[in-house]
Protein backbone atom coordinates (compact mmCIF):
# COMPACT_ATOMS: atom_id res chain seq x y z
CA UNK A 1 0.00 0.00 0.00
CA UNK A 2 0.92 3.84 -0.50
CA UNK A 3 0.91 4.71 3.27
CA UNK A 4 1.72 7.41 5.64
CA UNK A 5 2.94 7.11 8.33
CA UNK A 6 2.68 9.24 11.82
CA UNK A 7 4.89 8.06 15.08
CA UNK A 8 7.45 9.96 17.24
CA UNK A 9 8.85 7.79 19.91
CA UNK A 10 10.81 4.37 19.59
CA UNK A 11 7.76 2.77 20.78
CA UNK A 12 6.46 3.32 17.11
CA UNK A 13 9.65 2.33 15.19
CA UNK A 14 9.48 -1.48 15.27
CA UNK A 15 6.16 -0.64 12.93
CA UNK A 16 7.93 1.61 10.64
CA UNK A 17 10.41 -0.91 10.08
CA UNK A 18 8.58 -3.94 9.25
CA UNK A 19 5.72 -2.03 7.06
CA UNK A 20 8.77 -1.32 4.96
CA UNK A 21 10.15 -4.54 5.38
CA UNK A 22 6.90 -6.28 4.22
CA UNK A 23 7.02 -3.79 0.95
CA UNK A 24 4.77 -1.00 1.47
CA UNK A 25 5.39 2.31 0.69
CA UNK A 26 5.90 5.03 2.86
CA UNK A 27 5.80 8.23 1.12
CA UNK A 28 5.96 10.17 3.75
CA UNK A 29 6.63 10.15 8.25
CA UNK A 30 4.60 12.91 10.18
CA UNK A 31 6.62 13.21 13.72
CA UNK A 32 6.94 15.50 16.76
CA UNK A 33 9.31 18.52 16.23
CA UNK A 34 12.83 17.90 17.80
CA UNK A 35 12.67 18.96 21.77
CA UNK A 36 15.53 19.97 23.72
CA UNK A 37 16.82 17.09 26.13
CA UNK A 38 19.49 16.85 28.94
CA UNK A 39 21.22 19.48 30.73
CA UNK A 40 22.51 21.34 27.68
CA UNK A 41 19.50 21.01 26.46
CA UNK A 42 20.51 20.33 22.46
CA UNK A 43 17.54 19.53 20.36
CA UNK A 44 17.59 15.76 19.74
CA UNK A 45 15.70 14.20 16.81
CA UNK A 46 12.51 11.54 18.02
CA UNK A 47 13.70 8.35 17.13
CA UNK A 48 11.05 7.91 13.75
CA UNK A 49 12.45 10.83 12.63
CA UNK A 50 15.99 9.06 12.69
CA UNK A 51 14.74 5.93 11.36
CA UNK A 52 12.62 7.75 8.47
CA UNK A 53 15.89 9.42 7.65
CA UNK A 54 17.73 6.62 7.32
CA UNK A 55 15.93 5.10 4.74
CA UNK A 56 15.50 8.12 3.03
CA UNK A 57 11.73 9.13 3.63
CA UNK A 58 10.41 12.13 3.35
CA UNK A 59 9.72 13.73 6.69
CA UNK A 60 7.34 16.63 8.31
CA UNK A 61 7.29 17.75 11.49
CA UNK A 62 4.66 19.88 12.10
CA UNK A 63 3.75 21.97 15.41
CA UNK A 64 -0.20 22.11 14.82
CA UNK A 65 -2.11 19.45 12.05
CA UNK A 66 -5.58 20.08 12.37
CA UNK A 67 -5.88 23.71 10.61
CA UNK A 68 -2.65 23.34 8.60
CA UNK A 69 -3.71 23.82 5.27
CA UNK A 70 -0.11 23.11 3.31
CA UNK A 71 -0.09 19.72 5.33
CA UNK A 72 -3.26 19.03 4.07
CA UNK A 73 -2.43 19.51 0.42
CA UNK A 74 0.75 17.54 0.92
CA UNK A 75 -1.66 14.41 2.10
CA UNK A 76 -4.32 14.79 -0.75
CA UNK A 77 -1.30 14.85 -3.08
CA UNK A 78 -0.07 11.80 -1.94
CA UNK A 79 -3.27 10.40 -2.05
CA UNK A 80 -2.55 7.20 0.97
CA UNK A 81 -4.89 4.08 1.09
CA UNK A 82 -3.98 4.50 4.90
CA UNK A 83 -2.79 6.42 7.35
CA UNK A 84 -0.54 4.51 9.83
CA UNK A 85 -0.54 6.01 13.50
CA UNK A 86 1.59 4.72 16.14
CA UNK A 87 2.33 6.67 19.43
CA UNK A 88 2.20 10.02 17.02
CA UNK A 89 1.15 12.06 20.78
CA UNK A 90 -1.12 14.37 17.96
CA UNK A 91 -5.44 14.28 17.93
CA UNK A 92 -6.18 13.54 14.48
CA UNK A 93 -8.19 15.99 12.50
CA UNK A 94 -11.46 14.83 10.90
CA UNK A 95 -9.51 15.77 7.72
CA UNK A 96 -6.97 13.06 7.75
CA UNK A 97 -9.50 10.76 9.30
CA UNK A 98 -11.09 11.04 5.81
CA UNK A 99 -8.48 10.92 3.26
CA UNK A 100 -7.69 7.39 2.76
CA UNK A 101 -9.49 4.70 1.77
CA UNK A 102 -8.67 2.27 4.66
CA UNK A 103 -8.77 4.82 7.05
CA UNK A 104 -6.28 5.54 10.28
CA UNK A 105 -4.95 2.28 11.52
CA UNK A 106 -3.47 3.06 14.86
CA UNK A 107 -1.67 0.58 17.18
CA UNK A 108 -2.52 0.95 20.77
CA UNK A 109 -0.41 -0.76 24.03
CA UNK A 110 -3.63 -2.27 25.27
CA UNK A 111 -6.49 -4.74 25.09
CA UNK A 112 -9.07 -2.23 24.32
CA UNK A 113 -11.39 -1.34 25.55
CA UNK A 114 -9.37 -1.16 28.63
CA UNK A 115 -6.68 1.75 29.15
CA UNK A 116 -7.91 4.08 26.45
CA UNK A 117 -5.79 7.22 26.79
CA UNK A 118 -2.16 8.53 26.89
CA UNK A 119 -0.49 5.76 29.20
CA UNK A 120 -1.85 2.44 28.53
CA UNK A 121 1.20 0.27 29.11
CA UNK A 122 2.13 2.21 32.24
CA UNK A 123 -1.38 2.10 34.04
CA UNK A 124 -1.83 -1.51 32.94
CA UNK A 125 1.50 -2.70 34.91
CA UNK A 126 0.39 0.06 37.93
CA UNK A 127 -3.02 -1.92 38.16
CA UNK A 128 -1.33 -5.25 38.66
CA UNK A 129 -2.89 -6.88 35.10
CA UNK A 130 -1.03 -9.93 34.18
CA UNK A 131 -1.87 -9.67 30.71
CA UNK A 132 -2.08 -6.91 27.90
CA UNK A 133 -1.36 -6.51 24.61
CA UNK A 134 -2.08 -4.69 21.55
CA UNK A 135 -4.98 -3.76 19.56
CA UNK A 136 -4.76 -2.40 15.41
CA UNK A 137 -8.28 0.01 15.19
CA UNK A 138 -9.60 2.26 13.05
CA UNK A 139 -9.53 5.99 14.55
CA UNK A 140 -12.31 8.22 14.45
CA UNK A 141 -12.90 10.94 16.53
CA UNK A 142 -13.06 9.80 20.03
CA UNK A 143 -10.25 8.72 21.99
CA UNK A 144 -9.07 5.31 21.56
CA UNK A 145 -12.89 4.71 20.88
CA UNK A 146 -12.57 3.53 17.41
CA UNK A 147 -13.60 0.22 15.61
CA UNK A 148 -11.35 -2.51 16.59
CA UNK A 149 -9.26 -4.93 13.62
CA UNK A 150 -6.91 -7.56 15.61
CA UNK A 151 -5.28 -7.94 18.69
CA UNK A 152 -2.70 -10.10 20.19
CA UNK A 153 -2.49 -10.51 23.90
CA UNK A 154 0.73 -10.76 26.07
CA UNK A 155 1.04 -11.63 29.59
CA UNK A 156 2.94 -9.29 31.95
CA UNK A 157 5.81 -11.00 34.62
CA UNK A 158 5.26 -10.37 38.04
CA UNK A 159 8.34 -8.60 38.13
CA UNK A 160 8.41 -6.46 34.60
CA UNK A 161 8.27 -3.02 34.59
CA UNK A 162 6.81 -0.99 32.06
CA UNK A 163 9.60 -0.26 30.71
CA UNK A 164 9.83 -4.22 30.09
CA UNK A 165 6.41 -4.06 28.73
CA UNK A 166 6.80 -1.25 26.54
CA UNK A 167 9.62 -3.23 24.32
CA UNK A 168 7.53 -6.09 24.19
CA UNK A 169 4.70 -4.45 22.58
CA UNK A 170 6.71 -2.46 20.16
CA UNK A 171 8.02 -6.17 18.79
CA UNK A 172 4.52 -7.79 19.08
CA UNK A 173 3.17 -4.97 17.24
CA UNK A 174 5.07 -4.64 14.35
CA UNK A 175 3.81 -7.25 12.63
CA UNK A 176 0.74 -6.86 13.99
CA UNK A 177 0.51 -4.10 12.17
CA UNK A 178 1.78 -5.67 8.98
CA UNK A 179 -0.50 -8.75 9.23
CA UNK A 180 -3.93 -6.20 9.49
CA UNK A 181 -2.63 -4.07 6.19
CA UNK A 182 -2.51 -7.64 4.79
CA UNK A 183 -6.02 -8.35 5.50
CA UNK A 184 -7.62 -5.42 4.81
CA UNK A 185 -5.85 -5.49 1.26
CA UNK A 186 -7.53 -8.54 0.55
CA UNK A 187 -10.62 -7.67 1.76
CA UNK A 188 -10.80 -10.29 4.76
CA UNK A 189 -10.81 -7.93 7.93
CA UNK A 190 -13.93 -6.42 8.99
CA UNK A 191 -13.98 -3.58 11.66
CA UNK A 192 -15.50 -4.56 15.08
CA UNK A 193 -17.08 -2.04 17.34
CA UNK A 194 -15.62 -2.09 20.76
CA UNK A 195 -17.91 -2.13 24.15
CA UNK A 196 -18.00 0.86 25.48
CA UNK A 197 -19.13 -0.14 28.73
CA UNK A 198 -16.33 -2.21 29.36
CA UNK A 199 -13.79 0.97 28.83
CA UNK A 200 -10.96 1.95 31.29
CA UNK A 201 -9.30 5.36 30.96
CA UNK A 202 -5.22 5.50 31.14
CA UNK A 203 -4.84 9.54 31.66
CA UNK A 204 -1.46 10.92 31.02
CA UNK A 205 1.36 10.58 34.00
CA UNK A 206 2.27 13.55 36.70
CA UNK A 207 4.77 13.63 39.12
CA UNK A 208 2.57 13.42 41.96
CA UNK A 209 1.24 10.09 40.01
CA UNK A 210 4.77 9.19 42.11
CA UNK A 211 3.86 9.50 45.56
CA UNK A 212 3.95 6.73 47.32
CA UNK A 213 0.74 6.35 49.33
CA UNK A 214 1.16 4.14 52.28
CA UNK A 215 -2.48 3.88 53.05
CA UNK A 216 -2.18 1.01 49.42
CA UNK A 217 -1.10 -2.05 50.12
CA UNK A 218 2.61 -3.38 50.29
CA UNK A 219 1.20 -5.35 46.57
CA UNK A 220 -0.30 -1.97 44.71
CA UNK A 221 2.48 0.37 45.62
CA UNK A 222 4.92 -2.37 44.30
CA UNK A 223 2.93 -2.61 41.21
CA UNK A 224 2.80 1.27 40.70
CA UNK A 225 6.32 1.22 40.84
CA UNK A 226 6.84 -0.85 38.14
CA UNK A 227 4.30 0.67 36.12
CA UNK A 228 5.82 3.99 36.34
CA UNK A 229 9.27 3.30 35.14
CA UNK A 230 11.07 5.28 34.09
CA UNK A 231 9.00 8.32 35.32
CA UNK A 232 7.71 9.50 37.54
CA UNK A 233 9.23 6.70 39.61
CA UNK A 234 8.35 6.53 43.24
CA UNK A 235 9.30 8.88 46.04
CA UNK A 236 8.66 10.24 49.67
CA UNK A 237 9.46 12.33 52.23
CA UNK A 238 11.83 11.80 55.28
CA UNK A 239 12.74 14.72 57.79
CA UNK A 240 11.04 16.59 55.55
CA UNK A 241 13.21 16.01 52.10
CA UNK A 242 12.16 13.95 49.38
CA UNK A 243 13.74 10.85 49.35
CA UNK A 244 13.10 8.86 45.96
CA UNK A 245 12.79 5.32 45.79
CA UNK A 246 14.53 3.36 42.86
CA UNK A 247 14.41 -0.60 44.04
CA UNK A 248 11.70 -1.80 46.66
CA UNK A 249 9.43 -4.95 46.89
CA UNK A 250 7.14 -6.69 49.43
CA UNK A 251 7.90 -8.53 52.16
CA UNK A 252 6.05 -11.22 54.62
CA UNK A 253 5.61 -11.32 58.08
CA UNK A 254 6.29 -7.56 59.06
CA UNK A 255 3.25 -6.21 60.34
CA UNK A 256 4.41 -2.48 60.87
CA UNK A 257 1.95 0.43 60.94
CA UNK A 258 1.62 1.97 57.49
CA UNK A 259 4.22 4.51 56.82
CA UNK A 260 6.20 3.70 59.99
CA UNK A 261 9.73 2.82 59.72
CA UNK A 262 11.05 -0.53 60.57
CA UNK A 263 14.96 -0.98 61.20
CA UNK A 264 15.75 -4.92 60.80
CA UNK A 265 18.94 -6.52 60.68
CA UNK A 266 20.58 -3.80 58.48
CA UNK A 267 17.22 -3.60 56.10
CA UNK A 268 14.92 -0.98 55.67
CA UNK A 269 11.14 -1.35 56.14
CA UNK A 270 8.36 -0.13 55.94
CA UNK A 271 4.70 -0.50 56.51
CA UNK A 272 1.44 -0.32 54.33
CA UNK A 273 -2.40 -0.96 54.32
CA UNK A 274 -3.50 -4.15 56.39
CA UNK A 275 -0.18 -5.34 58.22
CA UNK A 276 1.80 -5.24 54.57
CA UNK A 277 5.33 -3.65 54.46
CA UNK A 278 7.61 -3.20 51.95
CA UNK A 279 11.25 -3.11 51.63
CA UNK A 280 13.09 -0.34 50.40
CA UNK A 281 16.16 -1.71 48.57
CA UNK A 282 17.77 1.61 46.92
CA UNK A 283 17.58 4.67 47.89
CA UNK A 284 18.87 8.36 46.36
CA UNK A 285 17.79 11.71 49.60
CA UNK A 286 17.18 14.75 47.91
CA UNK A 287 20.71 15.74 46.59
CA UNK A 288 22.55 13.24 46.86
CA UNK A 289 23.69 10.03 44.98
CA UNK A 290 21.21 7.08 44.70
CA UNK A 291 22.62 4.32 47.39
CA UNK A 292 21.11 0.59 49.23
CA UNK A 293 19.16 0.83 51.90
CA UNK A 294 22.33 -0.41 53.92
CA UNK A 295 24.78 2.56 52.63
CA UNK A 296 21.78 4.42 53.63
CA UNK A 297 21.08 3.27 57.06
CA UNK A 298 24.85 3.37 58.19
CA UNK A 299 24.63 7.50 56.69
CA UNK A 300 21.85 8.14 58.02
CA UNK A 301 21.00 6.58 61.32
CA UNK A 302 17.55 5.94 60.79
CA UNK A 303 15.94 4.81 64.19
CA UNK A 304 12.58 2.31 63.59
CA UNK A 305 9.25 4.47 64.27
CA UNK A 306 10.15 7.32 62.00
CA UNK A 307 7.74 7.98 59.36
CA UNK A 308 7.94 8.15 55.90
CA UNK A 309 5.53 10.57 53.79
CA UNK A 310 4.03 13.71 53.90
Amino acid sequence: MRLVFCGTPQFAVPTLEAVIAAGHQVALVLTQPDRPVGRDQQLQAPPVKQTALAHRIPVLQPEKIKNNAELRAELEAIAPEAILVVAYGRMIPQWMLDLPRHGNINLHGSLLPKYRGAAPIQWAVASGEVVTGVTTMRLDAGLDTGPMLLAQVVPIGEEETAVDVYETLAEIGAPLMVETLRRLEVGELFPESQDHSLATHAPILTRDDGRIDFTRTAREIYNRWRGFQPWPGAFTALRGKKLIVHRLHPVENFDIAPGIIQVHDGRLLVGCREGTALELDEVQPEGKRRMSAADFLRGYQLNSGERLGS
